[in-house]
């Protein structure tokens, strides 16, 4: 069945924006903003789903996924802290066994045609990712645990698929110096930020000594962006600036250079940036 449900979203997805994806997907050398998709194609697919996730790889698309974890220790790919809302489980991800969240469908919640697609763990979705080992985006991992050992799973499992280069570590870690430690601990080489809400914050992030990233939840001026370049870090732009159909602020990024754009118009976003460099 997830067969099926993948190419169902893909097909679809693909028949109606065919003209975004003419070409190689674009890399991280591109001059133009690596688009994020939220969750995945959060409004044409179930969030947080392989389903989703290989859709976004199709044409070319970052994601951003969150990390949660079983009783039994297994990083699994979801954003609450309970089934309810994106499963037919009930309760608590944490009281239950890998095992037990195999039946569970992750996919119906949101339409029929994703009837059967499941929970995945984070195994999974870095494998996914491997499979595609000519699309270079940039993944974005949302760390919501706070267990500190999270960084190290994470960072474990991304090198035995070969994908920690193609990660970037976000959620928790743009704010909590304790995970960018762990993070830091773990691989010297991993990506991460620091969160930067205005002007002022930016000056402060910009200075962290570990961190390649900057992530603003603002829009930063074409000067405060140059800044960011010329101290060798790159700017992912998340919030409600960006996370809406706000063109003229995704014009903004797209004509002053921000590397990467978290939101959930992925589609419109990828043919504006299309439109932008004809």
């Amino acid at each position: 069945m997830l067969v099926k449900s993948y190419l169902a979203v893909v097909a679809a997805i693909i028949l109606a924006v065919s003209s975004i994806s003419q070409g190689a997907p674009p890399r991280n050398d591109s001059p133009s903003p690596i688009v994020v998709a939220h969750r995945g194609l959060i409004l044409d697919a179930p969030e947080n789903t392989l389903a989703s996730f290989k859709a976004c790889l199709e044409l070319g698309f970052g994601f951003e996924l969150d990390v949660q974890r079983t009783r039994d220790g297994h990083l699994m790919c979801l954003h609450d802290t309970t089934l309810d809302r994106t499963t037919d489980g009930k309760g608590l991800l944490a009281s239950l066994t890998r095992y037990q969240t195999v039946g569970l469908d992750a996919g119906e919640w949101f339409s029929r045609r994703f009837r059967n697609e499941r929970l995945p763990g984070i195994d999974q979705v870095f494998a996914l990712i491997a499979s595609y080992p000519k699309s270079n985006p940039i993944y974005a991992v949302d760390i919501k645990l706070k267990d500190k050992q999270v960084e190290a799973d994470l960072v474990q499992l991304a090198k035995k698929y070969e994908v920690l280069d193609r990660l970037l570590f976000i959620g928790n870690t743009i704010q909590d110096e304790g995970v960018r430690e762990r993070l830091w601990k773990a691989d010297k080489s991993v990506q991460m930020a620091a969160v930067a809400h205005d002007s002022k914050e930016l000056l402060v992030s910009l200075a962290h000594p570990q961190t390649n990233w900057v992530y603003v939840r603002y829009l930063p001026s074409a000067e405060e962006i140059l800044k960011v370049h010329k101290q060798g870090k790159k700017i992912f732009i998340a919030g409600k600036t960006v996370a809406g159909q706000e063109p003229e602020n995704w014009r903004h990024c797209i004509r002053h250079g921000i590397d990467a754009i978290l939101t959930d118009y992925a589609i419109e976003l990828g043919r504006e940036i299309r439109q932008s460099i004809k």
